[in-house]
């Protein structure tokens, strides 16, 4: 008999953050969370001092065969002005039934909550991970980018969810980045220093007093995107941190004129390739070693973040931070890079993607229904 259980105790909550292991065992491009980040996603994160979610697991007998999170982001709302819900965390196994009652469950408790949508999936909003993946299933994901089966859309898509948006991820490697693509940025930088603007490299010694810059910078560029909600002080200091332990300065640039921070881009390692080979996201025993020692031998990046101010945009300035981003990457060696997500529409950013000879090559896709 199928029953679904809101997760309360501990043990609700590691057997929710476990759940995907165990589904996609057998699925060689599955990469496990860190069960540790995961933990406190879903309990300590400053997300949860203004919003507020329900974990829900459901069981056939007493085995879990799905999980869903409803989510009631209120900083969301109260910025864009709407009255929506998200679901986000969703997985279950092939099968329409269990997908049904976990949105359905959701559903039920957005409208406890007085909300009028469900959107998702959204990890609480599009500062953390989003997006179901459609097209794109031969490769693992890169780092903090989402992955699921290919049968989740067919699930949704039955009960009668909708495209709101499709997310988009692109990538370099050492076969489509030529001399061409290099001409184009330095001509385009030559230009940005007519108008007093540099492309600088992040200072990691006085990395808090760049941080503080970009924060407002950060908050300004994406504040028209899709369902983009600003980062609190709280937020964007956790985020900091986070990356800080993973940041190389040799992939994080600064556009800047006359001193004013106007934009900057940022790239991370792709420590998928270590977490693809953490049993279970566990750091211990041995997974530490496995990351610690495997942090030097990664070839690939993600673009984790660009943004520029705007009165500062279609000038080159997201070109050329692409294109130092590559330059850097050609230089150390690596072997490929993505940058993802941009909005499917934002022709701006993708153009300027595609003139430094960026492919897509995986898609995603956020879906939404009235309720």
């Amino acid at each position: 008999m199928k029953k679904i259980v809101p997760v309360k105790s501990k043990a609700e909550l590691k057997a929710f953050i476990d759940f995907p292991h165990d589904l996609y065992a057998h699925d060689p491009n599955y990469v496990p969370e860190l069960f540790i980040a995961q933990r406190d996603l879903l309990t300590t994160h400053p997300f949860h001092k203004h919003s507020s979610l329900q974990c829900f697991l459901l069981f056939d007998g007493d085995k879990i065969t799905g999980r869903v999170a409803a989510i009631h982001n209120t900083a969301h709302n109260e910025f864009n002005g709407t009255n929506d819900g998200f679901y986000g965390f969703f997985d279950c196994i092939n099968d329409q039934e269990t997908a049904n009652m976990l949105l359905e469950q959701a559903k039920t408790w957005l409208l406890e909550k007085g909300l009028s949508t469900i959107i998702g999936p959204v990890n609480f909003s599009t500062n953390e991970s989003c997006g179901l993946l459609i097209e794109g299933f031969d490769s693992p994901p890169v780092v903090m980018m989402p992955y699921n089966a290919p049968y989740y859309a067919t699930l949704l898509e039955n009960w009668n969810l909708a495209k709101k948006v499709d997310l988009l991820a692109w990538k370099w490697d050492g076969s489509n980045y030529d001399d061409r693509s290099v001409k184009l940025m330095d001509r385009l930088e030559e230009r940005l220093n007519r108008n007093d603007i540099i492309i600088r490299k992040i200072n990691m010694k006085n990395f808090k007093q760049d941080a503080e810059a970009l924060r407002e910078v950060y908050n300004k560029a994406w504040d028209k995107n899709l369902g983009f909600v600003p980062l609190n002080d709280e937020e964007y200091d956790y985020q900091a941190k986070d990356l800080k332990l993973i940041l190389d300065p040799d992939f994080c640039f600064i556009a800047e004129q006359n001193g004013k921070v106007v934009g900057f881009g940022a790239a991370i390692p792709d420590l998928n390739e270590i977490l693809i080979k953490v049993k279970r996201g566990r750091l211990l025993p041995t997974g530490i070693f496995k990351l610690l020692l495997g942090k030097k031998k990664i070839k690939g990046i993600r673009i984790l973040l660009l943004g520029v101010v705007d009165g500062y945009r279609k000038m080159g300035i997201e070109a050329c931070i692409y294109g130092s981003i590559i330059k850097s990457y050609r230089k150390k060696g690596l072997q490929y890079a993505e940058a993802g997500w941009t909005l499917e529409n934002n022709d701006m950013v993708n153009n300027a993607i595609i003139a430094i000879k960026g492919t897509p090559y995986k898609r995603y896709r956020i879906y939404e229904k009235g309720i």
